[in-house]
């Protein structure tokens, strides 16, 4: 194709409250693409997910642009917009018993998507129900059963059969493994990668897990405090992260193997800042080891590589300059072990959990958020090109 499928820039927004949930994202996803999103629990990710396809609350301001094909998100009809939203592209939301209906039977769910967007008759959508739910390792007979007679797993390739229903090029999994056993992490990890390779789809993985998301994803962006601090070949950011925040979090995964990072595990200490006071300067200094004098002043924009391949918004990736990956200035040379204490790598394929308790606002509502009637514009948030 002669462009990205999905283009993010400067994508800002902000909660009625005043809570700056995202603060100048930029993102490209190509089709046949995986770019995984990584950070705390309250740094945006599921806001970042639900701007995409501008499922945000009445009153939440949004700037930036948002394109899909070409097409900006944030400025389409409403009509155009219920036409892209499952057929162009579809969201798989966290907590699939949350977001599927309790008193409906996952078949009905599923046909759903088509019926509205017409594509098919009552029969048609239950013959296509039954496929779908076969192509996500489901036999057709359980499109007669209610959410809460399926086990977990289930639920969840239910709600990726709901996202495929009508074909849609881009899909956004909101971390789609959360509260799964690692067994069933790791089928439904290979169903999604499947389905990407196989239909040439573009793919948005948000989780807490930094191993699954190396082991899915082409690239990674590692989001703190509404903005995206790191980003490049998922498996680089992973293995040898620039900033000190993505080092941190690959330091919360321990070492298979190794006792002494099984009973001392490493964390990053205190929490998230708040969306709606966030500190002056770079907003993570407060809990950065590595921090400089400047860092309290100076919030940096993300900085390229030599290379081209990554970006890290830390004054510590090059001052007048864009050394390579790893790089420090000599005049600002921070020791490896006071930068990143006890920093250990998992075995690959390690699935372990790295996320802060608890949603903060950042984390936005839930998919029930509320939607304007049929025929009517919604109101969706009033557009700015600066977040106030």
């Amino acid at each position: 194709m002669s462009g990205p499928l999905l283009q993010v820039r400067d994508l800002t927004v902000t909660y009625p409250g005043g809570a700056a949930a995202v603060r100048g994202i930029d993102l490209t996803v190509a089709a046949g693409r995986k770019l995984g999103i990584a950070g705390e629990s309250g740094c945006g990710k599921s806001t970042l997910a639900l701007a995409l396809l501008r499922l945000l609350p009445p009153g939440t301001r949004t700037g930036g642009e948002i394109l899909l094909d070409g097409e900006d998100v944030l400025t389409m009809r409403w009509g155009r917009l219920r036409a892209v939203r499952w057929a162009g592209a579809s969201i798989v939301f966290q907590g699939a018993m949350h977001s599927l209906n309790a008193v409906r039977r996952v078949g009905d769910q599923i046909a759903e998507p088509l019926l509205l967007h017409g594509r098919v008759t009552p029969g048609q959508a239950r013959r296509r129900t039954a496929e779908l739910l076969e192509q996500v390792g489901l036999p057709a007979a359980r499109a007669a059963a209610h959410p809460h007679e399926l086990s977990g797993g289930q639920r969840q390739r239910v709600m990726i059969a709901m996202a495929l229903a009508c074909d849609p090029r881009l899909i956004i999994a909101d971390e789609p493994t959360t509260a799964l056993d690692v067994m069933v992490q790791a089928q439904i990890m290979r169903l999604i990668e499947g389905l990407v390779t196989d239909r040439d789809l573009a793919l948005v993985l948000i989780s807490h897990d930094l191993a699954v998301l190396a082991d899915t994803c082409d690239r990674l962006a590692v989001m703190y405090a509404g903005r995206v601090v790191e980003e490049g070949p998922a498996r680089a950011v992973y293995e040898d992260a620039l900033h000190p925040y993505g080092r941190a979090l690959s330091a919360a995964f321990p070492r298979i193997g190794d006792p002494a990072s099984r009973f001392a595990p490493r964390g990053l200490p205190g929490d998230p800042p708040d969306p709606a006071a966030l500190p002056p300067g770079c907003s993570f200094h407060p809990r950065c080891t590595a921090a400089l004098d400047t860092c309290a002043d100076d919030d940096p924009a993300l900085r390229g590589t030599e290379d081209g391949r990554r970006r890290a918004a830390c004054v510590l990736v090059g001052v007048g300059g864009v050394p390579g990956p790893g790089a420090v200035p000599a005049a600002e040379a921070v020791p490896a072990a006071e930068a990143v204490p006890g920093r250990t790598t998992p075995a690959p394929g390690a699935v372990t959990e790295a996320g802060g308790p608890g949603g903060g606002p950042a984390d936005g509502p839930g998919p029930g958020a509320p939607e304007a009637a049929p025929g009517q514009e919604p109101e969706d948030g009033v557009r700015s090109g600066t977040t106030p």
